[in-house]
Protein backbone atom coordinates (compact mmCIF):
# COMPACT_ATOMS: atom_id res chain seq x y z
CA UNK A 1 0.00 0.00 0.00
CA UNK A 2 1.80 3.16 -1.07
CA UNK A 3 0.01 6.41 0.55
CA UNK A 4 0.82 10.18 -0.48
CA UNK A 5 0.33 12.90 1.96
CA UNK A 6 0.44 16.22 0.66
CA UNK A 7 0.22 19.69 2.94
CA UNK A 8 1.27 23.38 2.50
CA UNK A 9 1.02 23.03 6.52
CA UNK A 10 4.93 22.01 7.15
CA UNK A 11 7.51 24.59 7.68
CA UNK A 12 10.64 24.44 10.68
CA UNK A 13 8.36 25.83 13.12
CA UNK A 14 5.41 24.00 11.89
CA UNK A 15 2.97 22.75 15.30
CA UNK A 16 0.29 20.26 15.20
CA UNK A 17 0.20 18.83 11.40
CA UNK A 18 3.96 18.74 11.11
CA UNK A 19 4.30 16.85 14.14
CA UNK A 20 1.49 14.29 12.94
CA UNK A 21 2.96 13.77 9.88
CA UNK A 22 6.83 13.31 10.58
CA UNK A 23 5.15 10.20 13.38
CA UNK A 24 3.20 9.05 10.72
CA UNK A 25 6.07 9.51 8.26
CA UNK A 26 8.78 7.24 10.97
CA UNK A 27 6.06 4.45 11.95
CA UNK A 28 4.67 3.70 8.13
CA UNK A 29 8.20 3.47 7.18
CA UNK A 30 8.42 0.61 9.83
CA UNK A 31 5.28 -1.13 8.62
CA UNK A 32 5.76 -3.90 6.27
CA UNK A 33 4.38 -3.73 3.25
CA UNK A 34 3.35 -0.05 3.57
CA UNK A 35 5.59 3.02 1.65
CA UNK A 36 4.64 6.27 2.47
CA UNK A 37 5.27 9.71 0.02
CA UNK A 38 5.10 13.17 1.84
CA UNK A 39 4.79 16.05 -0.55
CA UNK A 40 5.75 19.45 1.05
CA UNK A 41 6.63 22.97 -0.17
CA UNK A 42 9.86 23.65 -0.15
CA UNK A 43 12.78 26.48 -2.39
CA UNK A 44 13.46 24.23 -4.82
CA UNK A 45 12.41 20.47 -6.30
CA UNK A 46 13.51 17.50 -4.30
CA UNK A 47 13.35 13.96 -2.43
CA UNK A 48 15.01 12.57 0.13
CA UNK A 49 13.86 9.38 2.52
CA UNK A 50 10.65 9.83 0.93
CA UNK A 51 10.46 13.20 1.54
CA UNK A 52 8.99 15.16 -1.48
CA UNK A 53 9.23 19.16 -1.98
CA UNK A 54 7.79 20.98 -4.03
CA UNK A 55 8.72 24.56 -5.08
CA UNK A 56 6.93 27.06 -3.38
CA UNK A 57 7.15 30.29 -2.72
CA UNK A 58 7.85 31.80 0.84
CA UNK A 59 4.72 33.85 3.14
CA UNK A 60 6.05 36.80 3.79
CA UNK A 61 5.98 36.70 7.86
CA UNK A 62 5.13 33.59 7.79
CA UNK A 63 7.48 31.88 10.05
CA UNK A 64 8.90 29.32 7.08
CA UNK A 65 5.61 28.77 5.77
CA UNK A 66 5.60 28.53 1.68
CA UNK A 67 2.17 29.39 -0.11
CA UNK A 68 2.09 26.98 -3.53
CA UNK A 69 0.34 29.11 -6.31
CA UNK A 70 0.48 26.40 -9.26
CA UNK A 71 -1.45 22.96 -8.64
CA UNK A 72 0.16 21.82 -11.79
CA UNK A 73 3.27 20.62 -9.91
CA UNK A 74 2.15 18.99 -6.96
CA UNK A 75 -0.38 17.08 -9.34
CA UNK A 76 2.49 15.98 -11.45
CA UNK A 77 4.75 14.73 -8.74
CA UNK A 78 1.74 12.71 -7.47
CA UNK A 79 1.35 11.60 -10.90
CA UNK A 80 4.77 10.08 -11.30
CA UNK A 81 4.65 8.88 -7.23
CA UNK A 82 1.37 6.89 -8.22
CA UNK A 83 -0.04 6.08 -5.20
CA UNK A 84 -2.96 3.97 -3.68
CA UNK A 85 -4.39 6.55 -1.53
CA UNK A 86 -3.64 10.01 -1.18
CA UNK A 87 -4.42 11.91 2.12
CA UNK A 88 -4.66 15.95 1.83
CA UNK A 89 -3.41 18.03 4.92
CA UNK A 90 -4.63 21.48 4.26
CA UNK A 91 -7.38 23.17 2.71
CA UNK A 92 -6.05 25.02 -0.40
CA UNK A 93 -4.17 24.71 -3.35
CA UNK A 94 -2.29 21.07 -2.36
CA UNK A 95 -6.11 19.30 -2.10
CA UNK A 96 -7.26 20.74 -5.35
CA UNK A 97 -3.86 19.19 -6.84
CA UNK A 98 -4.53 16.05 -5.29
CA UNK A 99 -8.30 15.79 -6.69
CA UNK A 100 -7.09 16.67 -10.07
CA UNK A 101 -4.42 13.78 -9.67
CA UNK A 102 -7.48 11.41 -9.00
CA UNK A 103 -9.24 12.31 -11.91
CA UNK A 104 -6.14 10.78 -13.34
CA UNK A 105 -4.88 8.20 -11.09
CA UNK A 106 -7.96 6.91 -9.84
CA UNK A 107 -7.43 6.64 -6.51
CA UNK A 108 -9.23 7.84 -2.94
CA UNK A 109 -8.39 11.39 -1.81
CA UNK A 110 -8.66 11.34 2.28
CA UNK A 111 -9.26 15.09 4.05
CA UNK A 112 -8.08 15.90 7.11
CA UNK A 113 -9.49 18.53 8.36
CA UNK A 114 -6.80 19.77 11.18
CA UNK A 115 -8.24 23.54 11.28
CA UNK A 116 -11.29 25.01 11.77
CA UNK A 117 -11.14 27.35 8.63
CA UNK A 118 -14.21 29.26 9.09
CA UNK A 119 -13.33 30.08 12.60
CA UNK A 120 -9.57 31.23 11.54
CA UNK A 121 -11.55 33.40 8.60
CA UNK A 122 -13.45 35.23 11.37
CA UNK A 123 -10.77 35.36 13.95
CA UNK A 124 -9.12 37.75 11.43
CA UNK A 125 -11.10 39.36 9.45
CA UNK A 126 -14.91 39.32 10.86
CA UNK A 127 -18.07 37.32 10.40
CA UNK A 128 -18.58 38.72 6.68
CA UNK A 129 -16.99 36.01 5.11
CA UNK A 130 -18.70 33.30 7.44
CA UNK A 131 -21.07 32.16 5.04
CA UNK A 132 -18.72 32.28 1.66
CA UNK A 133 -16.10 29.83 3.52
CA UNK A 134 -18.16 27.34 5.26
CA UNK A 135 -20.05 27.03 1.48
CA UNK A 136 -16.08 26.60 0.50
CA UNK A 137 -15.58 24.21 3.19
CA UNK A 138 -18.12 22.33 2.55
CA UNK A 139 -17.55 22.64 -1.63
CA UNK A 140 -14.30 20.91 -1.02
CA UNK A 141 -14.31 18.18 1.38
CA UNK A 142 -17.47 17.20 -0.18
CA UNK A 143 -15.45 15.87 -2.69
CA UNK A 144 -13.02 13.66 -0.30
CA UNK A 145 -13.95 9.52 -0.20
CA UNK A 146 -13.51 10.39 3.80
CA UNK A 147 -12.89 13.02 6.09
CA UNK A 148 -10.84 12.63 8.95
CA UNK A 149 -11.48 14.94 12.17
CA UNK A 150 -8.91 15.30 15.12
CA UNK A 151 -12.11 15.44 17.52
CA UNK A 152 -15.38 15.25 17.86
CA UNK A 153 -16.50 19.00 17.76
CA UNK A 154 -14.46 19.48 14.49
CA UNK A 155 -16.61 16.19 13.12
CA UNK A 156 -19.83 17.82 14.77
CA UNK A 157 -19.04 21.00 12.65
CA UNK A 158 -18.78 19.62 9.62
CA UNK A 159 -21.78 17.42 9.48
CA UNK A 160 -23.25 20.95 10.38
CA UNK A 161 -22.00 21.84 6.84
CA UNK A 162 -23.74 19.03 5.05
CA UNK A 163 -20.16 16.46 5.05
CA UNK A 164 -21.46 13.52 5.86
CA UNK A 165 -18.31 11.02 5.04
CA UNK A 166 -16.74 12.06 8.45
CA UNK A 167 -14.89 10.12 10.68
CA UNK A 168 -12.75 11.22 14.16
CA UNK A 169 -9.09 10.21 14.00
CA UNK A 170 -7.26 11.76 16.78
CA UNK A 171 -4.01 12.09 17.00
CA UNK A 172 -1.02 10.84 19.24
CA UNK A 173 2.37 12.07 21.69
CA UNK A 174 5.25 10.77 21.25
CA UNK A 175 5.86 8.81 24.35
CA UNK A 176 9.53 8.86 24.74
CA UNK A 177 10.03 12.46 23.39
CA UNK A 178 7.58 13.87 26.18
CA UNK A 179 8.50 11.17 29.41
CA UNK A 180 8.61 12.63 32.84
CA UNK A 181 12.40 11.34 33.17
CA UNK A 182 13.16 14.57 31.45
CA UNK A 183 12.64 16.35 34.26
CA UNK A 184 15.12 19.03 34.97
CA UNK A 185 15.63 20.08 38.64
CA UNK A 186 17.92 22.86 37.44
CA UNK A 187 14.83 25.08 36.14
CA UNK A 188 13.54 26.31 38.74
CA UNK A 189 17.30 28.46 39.22
CA UNK A 190 17.21 29.60 35.92
CA UNK A 191 13.83 30.91 36.61
CA UNK A 192 14.73 32.32 39.91
CA UNK A 193 12.34 30.92 42.10
CA UNK A 194 12.17 28.34 45.21
CA UNK A 195 12.08 24.51 45.03
CA UNK A 196 8.53 24.76 47.21
CA UNK A 197 7.24 27.60 44.16
CA UNK A 198 4.15 25.34 42.20
CA UNK A 199 5.16 25.85 38.83
CA UNK A 200 3.05 26.19 35.48
CA UNK A 201 3.33 26.37 32.06
CA UNK A 202 2.09 27.25 28.85
CA UNK A 203 3.92 26.30 25.46
CA UNK A 204 2.32 27.25 22.01
CA UNK A 205 2.21 30.05 19.60
CA UNK A 206 0.96 33.29 21.32
CA UNK A 207 -1.98 33.89 18.81
CA UNK A 208 -5.22 35.77 19.94
CA UNK A 209 -7.44 32.40 20.44
CA UNK A 210 -4.89 31.13 23.13
CA UNK A 211 -6.63 34.04 25.30
CA UNK A 212 -2.80 34.77 27.05
CA UNK A 213 -4.55 37.77 28.85
CA UNK A 214 -6.55 35.01 31.06
CA UNK A 215 -3.70 33.30 31.62
CA UNK A 216 -2.02 35.96 32.88
CA UNK A 217 -5.20 37.67 35.29
CA UNK A 218 -4.63 34.12 36.91
CA UNK A 219 -1.79 34.77 37.45
CA UNK A 220 -1.77 37.82 39.55
CA UNK A 221 -5.09 35.92 41.76
CA UNK A 222 -2.66 33.13 42.23
CA UNK A 223 0.15 35.60 43.61
CA UNK A 224 4.20 35.17 44.47
CA UNK A 225 3.58 30.98 45.20
CA UNK A 226 2.93 30.66 42.29
CA UNK A 227 4.93 30.53 38.89
CA UNK A 228 4.10 30.90 34.88
CA UNK A 229 6.49 30.14 32.44
CA UNK A 230 4.85 31.21 28.83
CA UNK A 231 7.22 29.35 25.90
CA UNK A 232 6.51 30.12 22.02
CA UNK A 233 6.80 32.91 19.41
CA UNK A 234 4.67 36.21 19.50
CA UNK A 235 4.60 36.07 23.42
CA UNK A 236 3.34 39.24 25.71
CA UNK A 237 6.35 41.54 27.00
CA UNK A 238 4.80 43.14 29.85
CA UNK A 239 4.01 40.16 32.42
CA UNK A 240 2.81 39.80 36.35
CA UNK A 241 6.38 39.59 38.36
CA UNK A 242 5.30 35.58 38.59
CA UNK A 243 5.16 35.10 35.14
CA UNK A 244 8.80 34.60 32.74
CA UNK A 245 8.73 34.25 29.38
CA UNK A 246 10.94 32.48 26.74
CA UNK A 247 10.07 34.65 23.56
CA UNK A 248 11.16 31.87 20.71
CA UNK A 249 10.09 28.77 19.31
CA UNK A 250 11.66 25.80 21.04
CA UNK A 251 12.20 22.43 19.81
CA UNK A 252 10.56 19.04 20.57
CA UNK A 253 13.31 18.18 23.03
CA UNK A 254 13.39 21.71 24.65
CA UNK A 255 9.77 22.11 25.16
CA UNK A 256 9.35 18.13 27.04
CA UNK A 257 12.43 19.56 29.04
CA UNK A 258 10.61 22.42 30.48
CA UNK A 259 6.92 20.62 30.52
CA UNK A 260 8.32 17.66 32.75
CA UNK A 261 9.86 20.18 34.77
CA UNK A 262 6.96 22.26 35.71
CA UNK A 263 3.87 21.22 38.19
CA UNK A 264 1.09 21.60 35.63
CA UNK A 265 0.17 22.72 32.65
CA UNK A 266 -1.94 25.92 31.55
CA UNK A 267 -4.16 26.70 28.41
CA UNK A 268 -7.01 29.06 28.32
CA UNK A 269 -7.46 28.33 24.49
CA UNK A 270 -11.16 28.00 23.93
CA UNK A 271 -10.84 27.20 20.04
CA UNK A 272 -8.88 24.37 20.16
CA UNK A 273 -9.37 21.47 17.02
CA UNK A 274 -7.34 18.92 19.33
CA UNK A 275 -4.71 20.14 21.44
CA UNK A 276 -1.27 18.26 21.16
CA UNK A 277 0.52 20.34 23.98
CA UNK A 278 -2.66 18.87 26.57
CA UNK A 279 -1.09 15.77 25.67
CA UNK A 280 2.67 16.37 25.55
CA UNK A 281 2.08 17.64 28.77
CA UNK A 282 -0.18 14.60 30.18
CA UNK A 283 2.72 12.29 28.37
CA UNK A 284 5.65 14.52 30.95
CA UNK A 285 3.07 12.99 33.95
CA UNK A 286 1.95 16.41 35.01
CA UNK A 287 -1.64 17.33 34.98
CA UNK A 288 -3.75 19.89 32.66
CA UNK A 289 -5.57 23.05 33.70
CA UNK A 290 -7.50 24.24 30.88
CA UNK A 291 -11.05 25.59 29.87
CA UNK A 292 -14.17 23.60 28.98
CA UNK A 293 -14.47 24.24 25.45
CA UNK A 294 -13.16 23.03 22.23
CA UNK A 295 -11.42 19.55 21.74
CA UNK A 296 -10.18 20.03 25.82
CA UNK A 297 -13.45 18.53 27.13
CA UNK A 298 -12.96 14.99 24.86
CA UNK A 299 -9.34 14.34 26.51
CA UNK A 300 -9.50 15.73 30.02
CA UNK A 301 -11.08 13.92 32.47
CA UNK A 302 -10.90 14.29 36.58
CA UNK A 303 -7.81 11.72 36.69
CA UNK A 304 -5.68 13.96 34.35
CA UNK A 305 -6.47 17.88 35.38
CA UNK A 306 -9.58 20.29 35.72
CA UNK A 307 -11.36 22.24 33.11
CA UNK A 308 -12.93 25.15 33.91
CA UNK A 309 -14.88 28.49 32.67
CA UNK A 310 -13.75 30.11 29.73
CA UNK A 311 -12.47 33.55 29.32
CA UNK A 312 -12.23 34.02 33.14
CA UNK A 313 -9.26 34.08 35.31
CA UNK A 314 -10.81 34.35 38.37
CA UNK A 315 -12.35 30.33 37.74
CA UNK A 316 -8.86 29.32 36.54
CA UNK A 317 -7.56 30.49 39.67
CA UNK A 318 -9.97 28.78 41.92
CA UNK A 319 -9.12 25.58 39.52
CA UNK A 320 -5.60 25.87 39.64
CA UNK A 321 -5.88 25.62 44.17
CA UNK A 322 -7.85 22.54 43.32
CA UNK A 323 -5.41 20.45 41.46
CA UNK A 324 -2.99 21.09 44.25
CA UNK A 325 -5.52 20.43 46.63
CA UNK A 326 -6.55 17.53 45.10
CA UNK A 327 -3.06 16.42 44.19
CA UNK A 328 -1.45 17.69 41.13
CA UNK A 329 1.80 14.60 41.42
CA UNK A 330 -0.85 11.92 41.61
CA UNK A 331 -2.66 13.61 38.43
CA UNK A 332 0.11 13.86 36.87
CA UNK A 333 0.87 10.15 36.80
CA UNK A 334 -2.74 9.13 36.27
CA UNK A 335 -2.25 11.94 32.66
CA UNK A 336 0.83 9.68 31.74
CA UNK A 337 -1.21 6.29 31.83
CA UNK A 338 -3.85 7.76 30.10
CA UNK A 339 -1.72 8.71 27.12
CA UNK A 340 0.33 5.46 26.89
CA UNK A 341 -3.15 3.63 26.58
CA UNK A 342 -5.09 5.63 24.25
CA UNK A 343 -2.56 8.25 22.89
CA UNK A 344 0.31 6.33 21.30
CA UNK A 345 1.59 7.03 17.69
CA UNK A 346 1.66 3.06 17.06
CA UNK A 347 -2.31 3.25 18.10
CA UNK A 348 -3.02 6.29 16.20
CA UNK A 349 -1.12 4.83 12.81
CA UNK A 350 -3.21 1.98 13.42
CA UNK A 351 -6.21 3.61 13.73
CA UNK A 352 -5.37 5.74 10.02
CA UNK A 353 -3.92 2.29 8.25
CA UNK A 354 -7.82 1.08 9.19
CA UNK A 355 -9.14 4.15 7.22
CA UNK A 356 -7.08 3.59 4.71
CA UNK A 357 -8.03 -0.32 3.99
CA UNK A 358 -11.48 1.11 4.24
CA UNK A 359 -11.38 3.35 1.73
CA UNK A 360 -9.34 1.02 -0.57
CA UNK A 361 -12.56 -1.52 -0.16
CA UNK A 362 -10.68 -4.43 0.68
CA UNK A 363 -8.29 -4.99 4.06
CA UNK A 364 -5.45 -6.48 1.99
CA UNK A 365 -5.48 -4.59 -1.36
CA UNK A 366 -2.04 -3.52 -2.21
CA UNK A 367 -0.93 -1.92 -5.24
CA UNK A 368 1.93 -3.89 -6.93
CA UNK A 369 5.30 -1.45 -7.68
CA UNK A 370 7.82 -1.48 -10.17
Amino acid sequence: MHIADITMFYAPASGGVRTYLDAKHRRLGLTPGVRHSLLIPGASASHDNGIYKVPAPALPFGNGYRFPLRLAPWRNVLQDLQPDLIEVGDPYLTAWAALDARRQLDVPVIGFYHSDLPLLVSNRMGNWFTPNVEAYVSKLYGNFDRVLAPSQVMADKLRGLGIDNVHVQRLGVDLTTFNPQHRDLSLRRELGITDTTRLLVFAGRGSREKNLPVLLDCMKRLGKHYHLLLVGSHMPANVPANVSVIDHFCPASEVARLLASADALLHAGDQETFGLVILEAMASAIPVIAVAAGAFTEIVNDQCGRLCTPNDGLAMARTVREVFEVGARQMGLQARAHVEQHYAWDTVVNGLLEHYRAVLGHPMLVRAHA
